[in-house]
């Protein structure tokens, strides 16, 4: 499906399983052959189930949380690499979780620590191509992930536990990324970006 707005922008809609390899091959030559190239990527996805142990943790979601959350990562950076020059930029989608973990989303959290890792490493692997890799770890945001996942307990108190008391909203975060992809931001690589409410990381 192809959208333009009245900004003069323009977007194609390309609906597909991105844990899947094939899917994700196939969304960037598609993006490719409409645009003409790629200047941007921005890997942003993810599922999570909450569990009250490891040991409930089944083989399958571990496989379908980490195929969604990190390994859709890697395949549609693949995909996009061979298409992008220098100057090109990544940004990364992690979570406050990769830094404090998390007892009830284990598998969750752990996928956004690979994400990190994922990050640094490209970063290194990219900078004398003049390709810049960074990330954003978010807080507690309100997005349809919170609502779909989470009992409505839990859905009433989210983000209630941060620094300033409340869960943030997209436009609080979408500058970070707008920052990391623009060339405001051209002496930053292997960087992650916190916009979580004031909750302090290190790492």
């Amino acid at each position: 499906m192809h959208i333009e707005s009245t900004y003069n922008v323009e977007c194609i809609l390309l609906p597909g399983d991105l844990s899947k390899e094939k899917t994700c091959i196939s969304v960037v030559e598609k993006t490719v052959k409409y645009f003409g190239q790629i200047d941007i990527l921005i890997n942003n996805l993810a599922i999570h189930y909450e569990q009250k142990s490891l040991m409930d943790i089944s083989a399958k979601q571990l496989m379908d949380t980490f195929a969604t959350n990190i390994f859709s990562y890697f395949y549609t950076t693949k995909a996009a690499l061979k298409y992008m020059k220098r100057g090109a930029t990544i940004v990364n989608s992690s979570s406050v979780t990769a830094y404090r973990g998390s007892p009830s989303l284990i598998d969750y959290a752990s996928t956004k620590a690979a994400i990190i890792g994922f990050t640094r490493s490209l970063s290194s692997s990219l900078v004398e191509k003049g390709i810049r890799v960074n990330a954003v770890a978010p807080g507690p945001i309100w997005t349809p992930l919170i609502a779909s996942s989470f009992k409505p307990s839990k859905v009433a108190k989210h983000g209630s536990d941060s620094p300033m008391k409340r869960a943030g909203e997209p436009v609080e975060i979408a500058p970070s990324y707008l920052f990391l992809a623009s060339d405001d931001s051209t002496y930053m690589t292997g960087q992650v970006l916190h916009p979580n409410g004031g909750e302090i990381v290190n790492g």
